[in-house]
């Protein structure tokens, strides 16, 4: 059996597939953020339940935000508990087993049977606790020197925006100040429409307003939509990538995939387009079955 983990900001996901790729079960429990010992505990339970679910040692694989440098340390702004620990290494020691584990495994996913399949180079990002994202080149994924190449969350918001929308720079949990994450993932739109002294608290809340036309909501997704179209706009000209897919809550709201791409194009030089912004075909639950590709292509090298 084949192993797939998820793990994000809010949830980690463990899904089970068979040799051909089929899942066969899957199931989820709450991300501990700050308690490293319940963070490690937790991965060990969701993989020796499916152990014993399906009398199997499955080979793992481990998608999880944030990047490892070269110590093998982990280092992620979402989940404070990881950071500073090898988490590989002690997820494999307690197992006894490999983990093969990479930042964010959506594009992976996307690109093999997804909505990126047919596409030579395929950028998958995910907005939602926090934005980050990978690339595919051939149906793999993109391997850089440190591992950092795709964090377009972490690059920081463009002076010019700054100063037309008139924000505060924000400190992110990577160390950084003014990284776009702060601003375009979920608790950022929710950031956004606060500064605009909104009334609404959620993010459903803003977009339902929006779509009635109330002036902070519009404002809100307004300034949200110029900041997100910057952002892939520097995935575009740093990637050039044949489509984008999108994958996480803000995917789930069709204006923003509908205004996204000429949102990117007045960040992009005049004679040059965005690409396709399409939507995960795997939903949620893509970056789980990117997480068992991961291990079954490990497993086959």
């Amino acid at each position: 059996m084949i192993y797939g983990l998820d793990v994000g900001g809010t949830k980690i996901e463990i899904a089970i597939f068979n040799d051909e790729m089929v899942q066969v079960d899957s199931w989820r429990t709450q991300t501990p953020q700050h308690d490293y010992t319940a963070f490690l505990d937790t991965l060990v339970n969701l993989i020796e339940e499916a152990d014993k679910r399906f009398n199997s040692k499955g080979i793992i694989g481990l998608g999880m935000p944030g990047l490892i440098d070269a110590s093998g340390k982990s280092f992620c702004a979402n989940i404070p508990a990881a950071n500073s620990h090898d988490v590989i290494a002690d997820l494999s020691a307690k197992l006894g087993r490999p983990v093969t584990c990479e930042n964010d495994c959506l594009a992976l996913s996307e690109a093999n049977g997804g909505a990126g399949e047919g596409h030579h180079t395929v950028y998958g990002a995910i907005i939602g606790t926090g934005a980050a994202g990978g690339f595919t080149i051939g149906r793999t994924l993109l391997k850089s020197r440190q591992g950092i190449a795709g964090e377009y969350g972490h690059l920081q918001l463009p002076a010019a925006l700054q100063q037309k929308h008139d924000l505060p720079i924000r400190p992110c949990g990577c160390g950084l100040n003014g990284c776009f994450e702060g601003y375009i993932s979920g608790p950022g739109l929710l950031y956004l429409h606060s500064h605009f002294d909104g009334p609404f608290r959620n993010v459903p809340a803003i977009v339902g307003a929006w779509r009635n036309g109330e002036s902070t909501a519009t404002e809100t997704m307004t300034c949200y939509l110029d900041i997100l179209g910057a952002s892939f706009a520097t995935l575009v000209m740093s990637y050039d990538p044949d489509i984008i897919v999108l994958g996480g809550g803000i995917s789930l709201i069709e204006e923003v995939m509908e205004k996204l791409p000429s949102a990117i194009q007045n960040h992009l030089f005049s004679q040059f387009t965005a690409p396709p912004i399409v939507r995960a075909q795997y939903g949620d639950s893509s970056g789980v079955r990117g997480a068992a590709i991961l291990a079954r292509q490990h497993h086959v090298q």
